[in-house]
């Protein structure tokens, strides 16, 4: 055959692989983050139709701080629920490091030492958890409700009926400050660690090993990832952003109570399960995260403004979880249905 001829011959293959994906506009829309967006639309919609004073720029980014702090700790809770895992235990974490700082301040620690142990009291309660999973191969639903009651019990111990207030003028700047006279400083926080958590998770290696383990553990620890490590460490950031956000709250509460952020546990789950983080792990991205958690504080911050009483909240909260579990059972989407063996 003449080689000319031969190149000029069309492929006889059926199939033809293309250098490049094409994206069509049904599956854009299709995708859980777009599905959000388009919740979070009709949501500010709906709100700044039915409340007059909705859309004013100082409302909207006061409002942000009911939501700032619980945010903090969905996002290592997404990275947690990838690999498998839970944690219940981040309200009673954040009480005790709460706690744990006021004790400090009462003992005559100097103000800039505040954040530094609310960090390290966080990050040691994640510890505990994770050595607890790892090192005896405990369920973390399982372990993580016993140290909620421990950690919240110590706190209730250690306050009895008191409360610690008088906290110094830096707790009070972090906590109710804003950047610039308008950008409140917790939601500023919540953005930027937003960005490194989605670089983290989206653009490195170890992305790439959450995603694997939250797939398949024993084929991560086959293929080289040191899977209980990664687990450790994640219980441990997760500690460590309770910590954070203790030290956020109380500074804009101004005080510290055993009572301190609880139920907070429901919420922050809410959020990650909202936002796309298949329960059985696996998949879901830092993305649909925060959409989850920009569409949960505008209803609430409209439920606020027309007064709804906070137990209506409650109940609007839990069908959330319930339908976002249900939800891709029900249309049948094989990409965040749970596994019957995870």
């Amino acid at each position: 055959m003449n080689p000319e001829s031969a190149m000029q011959t069309p492929p006889t293959s059926r199939h033809v692989i293309a250098d490049r994906q094409h994206t069509s506009l049904k599956a854009v829309l299709g995708q859980w983050e777009s599905l959000l967006a388009l919740l979070l639309v009709a949501v500010f919609t709906g709100n700044a139709l039915l409340q007059p004073n909705f859309l004013d720029l100082g409302n909207l980014l006061d409002g942000t701080s009911a939501f700032s702090e619980k945010a903090l700790i969905a996002l290592p809770m997404a990275l947690l629920i990838l690999c498998r895992e839970i944690d219940i235990s981040v309200a009673g974490n954040l009480a005790l490091s709460s706690v744990a700082m006021g004790l400090a301040w009462q003992l005559g620690a100097p103000d800039w030492a505040l954040p530094l142990v609310a960090l390290g009291t966080g990050t040691a309660c994640g510890g505990l958890n994770g050595w607890l999973v790892t090192r005896f191969a405990l369920p973390s639903i399982v372990v993580t409700i016993g140290t909620v009651s421990l950690y919240r019990g110590l706190a209730s111990v250690v306050l009895g009926e008191r409360a610690y207030t008088g906290y110094p003028q830096l707790l009070a700047d972090w906590g109710q400050g804003y950047f610039f006279g308008i950008l409140p400083r917790a939601f500023v926080i919540l953005l930027a660690c937003a960005a490194v958590f989605a670089l983290l998770l989206h653009t490195t290696a170890f992305g790439r090993r959450v995603y694997a383990i939250g797939n398949n553990p024993e084929a991560a620890r086959f293929s080289g990832v040191a899977v209980d490590r990664y687990r450790l460490g994640l219980f441990m950031l997760t500690g460590a952003m309770a910590g954070l956000s203790s030290f956020l709250l109380t500074g804009r509460l101004g005080s510290t109570r055993p009572n301190i952020a609880t139920g907070w546990e429901l919420e922050v789950i809410t959020m990650v399960i909202l936002g796309g983080v298949g329960i059985a792990g696996g998949t879901g991205t830092i993305g649909g995260v925060l959409l989850a958690v920009l569409t949960m504080g505008t209803l609430t911050y409209g439920m606020a403004m027309a007064n709804v009483p906070g137990i209506y909240t409650t109940i609007v909260v839990g069908v959330l979880l319930l339908v976002t579990i249900a939800l891709p059972r029900m249309i049948g989407n094989p990409s965040r249905r749970p596994s019957r063996h995870a």
